[in-house]
């Protein structure tokens, strides 16, 4: 294995790339031995996705994280989050094994030391990778007089029963009538693809017991993704979830990503419902809860609804930049009740800042069944602007590019410009936020205005100056 290639394998928040071309089992051991030795834990606990090659690294890492003396408990299948709550709950440093929505030849590892606190580059990643990499040279460590001891623990009940009890669900039993000429209230009807992910392990159990009528796709767990990648964020991947929801007439669609820690939601038309009015939404309801009072966390990417939302419930609002890491870092420091962001990452408070999808979907049904119209018209008051998405842009000089915009925004009255995260530029009408990626060479392009036309218009300028 070749000391090199770590620095394409460990990224700002986590380890992710090709098995077996860029890392194999027996690195995984090493990861295993330098977690334990960063985070200086006495015990750990670990969880896995779908993917083949997940069981057979997961192992590897505890057989690393035992032989230094550690006690690890494997919790098997699971999804990120529930990988976070048994961090959270048993208060313990965490390894999930999963690349999330990439490919299946890909495969990663996310860390976080007890209580489901982040590990990135600045928060313990770098020092581990530098301990992998002098092992993957010289050899791996001393084993410890006494190893520790691998022992399985089942999580998935107690997960879904945790999630279940921060959110009340009475009013989704008594929704209103479904259809034309239906009498009495009935079920929810929710379709829910989960992309052949962890989402298929979650879900029946998260829902079991719930007055709900769910149409599952994609249920079987298969880390090949043989019907489509599990990344709700690009739109072809939604395509037929949108088109099962009109043929079901459902009340809502929900599809979950690879590790099922992200989820998306479209409504009874199929629409795809923006993360920013999921934001709002969940906002306003984690505020009630709260009565009233509280910080939420939202990236400077998110719609212009959520802060408006958030004041007028009289919460308060904090911008951050994009990214999770960030995000949990400015939860813990403001003791936000909850955040959001534009990918569809959504955190709680009560579960350990970290981020879980299925806590948003719970509450999106619960708001649904809580009033008597149609998703498209609850989540209306939350989605008040006209948004572009997020477009890529592939460029040779990303610095370059930056430097022409803002020369053209720069020194216009009623504009002002922000560099909290690449470039924000806003106007009393719109605003577009211009970021380079951190690993490849791109442009993320993000504009909003009152009204399509403006956006339109904002939107190919300022594409027209990126793209030369």
């Amino acid at each position: 294995m070749a000391v090199a290639d770590l620095s394409q394998l460990v990224k700002a928040y986590d380890v992710r790339g090709v098995v077996p071309d860029q890392w194999d089992e027996s690195l995984a051991e090493l990861f295993g031995a330098a977690f334990v030795q960063v985070t200086g834990a006495s015990a750990i606990v670990t969880g896995h996705d779908m993917r083949p090659s997940s069981p057979g690294l997961s192992r590897a890492f505890a057989r690393g994280a035992a032989a230094r003396g550690v006690d690890v408990t494997e919790i098997g299948l699971c999804s990120t989050d529930q990988l976070y709550y048994a961090s959270g709950v048993l208060d313990l440093p965490g390894a999930m094994f999963t690349a999330s929505h990439n490919p299946a030849q890909y495969n990663g590892i996310k860390m976080c030391r007890a209580g489901a606190a982040p590990v990135g580059q600045d928060t313990g990643l770098a020092e581990v990778r530098e301990l992998v990499e002098e092992w993957s040279e010289s050899g791996a460590p001393e084993p410890a007089a006494a190893p520790g001891t691998i022992t399985r623990q089942d999580t998935l009940r107690d997960y879904a029963a945790y999630l279940r009890s921060l959110v009340d669900l009475t009013s989704v039993a008594h929704h209103r009538p479904s259809g034309e000429g239906a009498s009495g209230p009935s079920h929810l009807k929710v379709v829910v693809d989960a992309g052949n992910g962890m989402g298929g392990h979650t879900v029946p159990t998260v829902f079991a017991g719930l007055p709900l009528d769910v149409v599952p796709m994609y249920f079987e767990l298969d880390g090949t993704f043989p019907n489509h990648e599990a990344n709700p964020l690009d739109p072809a991947n939604i395509v037929d979830l949108q088109k099962r929801v009109r043929e079901e007439g459902a009340d809502l669609g929900l599809a979950f990503d690879g590790d099922a820690d992200r989820c998306f939601v479209v409504d009874e038309h199929g629409d795809p419902v923006s993360p920013s009015a999921i934001t709002a939404l969940v906002a306003s309801r984690e505020l009630a809860k709260h009565g009233g009072k509280g910080a939420i966390i939202h990236n400077l990417i998110t719609s212009w609804s959520v802060p408006e939302v958030v004041k007028e419930q009289g919460g308060t609002p904090v911008r951050t930049r994009v990214g999770h890491s960030f995000i949990k870092a400015e939860m813990a420091r403001t003791g936000a009740i909850f955040g959001g962001e534009h990918s569809a990452h959504y955190y709680f408070k009560d579960f350990w800042n970290a981020d879980t999808g299925m806590l948003a979907a719970l509450h999106v049904l619960a708001a649904l069944g809580g009033q008597e119209g149609p998703l498209s018209a609850l989540v209306a008051q939350y989605d008040r602007y006209a948004g572009s998405g997020e477009i890529n842009s592939t460029v040779d000089d990303q610095a370059g590019r930056l430097t022409a915009i803002r020369s053209a925004y720069e020194g216009h009255e009623g504009i002002e410009l922000d560099v909290l995260d690449g470039l924000t530029v806003s106007s009393a009408d719109w605003w577009f936020n211009v970021r380079p990626s951190n690993t490849e060479p791109l442009l993320r392009l993000n504009a909003e205005a009152r009204d399509e036309a403006t956006m339109t218009k904002v939107r190919d300028e300022v594409l027209g100056i990126i793209r030369g």
